[in-house]
């Protein structure tokens, strides 16, 4: 009478026994997912906050811990980009695109990490891998430049327009096609789209430089009505007066260097130098 009782018990401790291994399960899984949460995490930090070269580090520690993870490859072939080490994030972007979960915006990484050591044809051949329909901002630009590296100012002009269409923030797109119109000489369509660079970021100096540069090249020698501090203005006159002194305008070049001294609020030891030159060079 009594076996009843003894095989119910047993079917307890066996259910027992059940939960307590379904529990350790369940938490073994919840640790499991919050470690892949806290991973995620620092990851992202290490690719947005972190000093380059400790982003390099990490990741590399962690590709070697845990190789083949398509996540931690990409994180050391951006990381060694922005690390200014292109030579070796060309390796890892490589690495990358032969792992078979990769896609095409790997392809495009490459593609830039190519262009950025000035390997056009080896960034060209990354490109044309790609299909036409992966429209992407980063792939346009990259196709821009390569078809600027060829002088194929056709096809540069239309991929530069097709770039500005698919971003938010233009401005160095902008700021490229700009510098492309430069080096072609067609000054007063370089000079256009300086100012639409410097209308979606007014902090950009590089496009006042530029435009600067454009203005000069027409013998225009006022500087143009653009946001800039006193530094910049100093910097801006600099850049004018090289360039007028470049076309033999020489007397206008020396009043400038002259302006541009007087405006920095330090010592301009460039301008300085420029205007010494000068005027040795005037006396000989």
């Amino acid at each position: 009478m009594r076996h009843p009782i003894i095989v119910t018990l047993s079917a307890a401790v066996i259910a027992l026994s059940a939960c307590e291994q379904s529990s350790e399960e369940q938490v073994q899984e919840a640790l499991a997912d919050i470690n892949v949460i806290d991973e995620t995490n620092l990851n992202d930090v290490m690719l947005t906050v972190a000093d380059a070269d400790e982003a390099v580090r990490y990741f590399a520690n962690a590709n070697a811990n845990d190789p083949g993870r398509i996540d931690l490859q990409r994180g050391l072939a951006q990381s060694l980009i922005r690390a200014g080490r292109p030579t070796e994030g060309i390796a890892a972007w490589q690495t990358v695109v032969a792992n078979e979960e990769s896609d095409n915006n790997d392809l495009v990484e490459l593609a830039g990490a190519y262009v950025r050591t000035n390997q056009w044809d080896d960034a060209a051949a990354t490109l044309n891998t790609i299909p036409p329909t992966f429209e992407t901002f980063n792939r346009y630009r990259l196709e821009a430049m390569v078809a600027d590296s060829r002088q194929q100012w056709s096809k540069a002009d239309s991929f530069y327009e097709t770039a500005v269409g698919l971003t938010t923030r233009p401005a160095s797109v902008y700021n490229n096609w700009g510098f492309s119109k430069l080096t072609r000489g067609e000054y007063a369509d370089a000079e256009r789209l300086f100012i639409d660079a410097l209308r979606f970021d007014s902090n950009l100096f590089t496009a006042k430089n530029n435009l600067v540069l454009a203005r000069g090249a027409q013998r225009n020698y006022a500087l143009p009505v653009i946001p800039m501090t006193q530094i910049e203005r100093a910097q801006l006159l600099h850049t004018m007066a090289l360039t007028a002194i470049k076309q033999n305008d020489i007397t206008i070049g020396k009043s400038l260097l002259v302006d541009a001294i007087d405006t920095h609020p330090q010592f301009f030891e460039e301008a300085t130098r420029a205007l010494e030159a000068l005027e040795n060079n005037v006396v000989n």
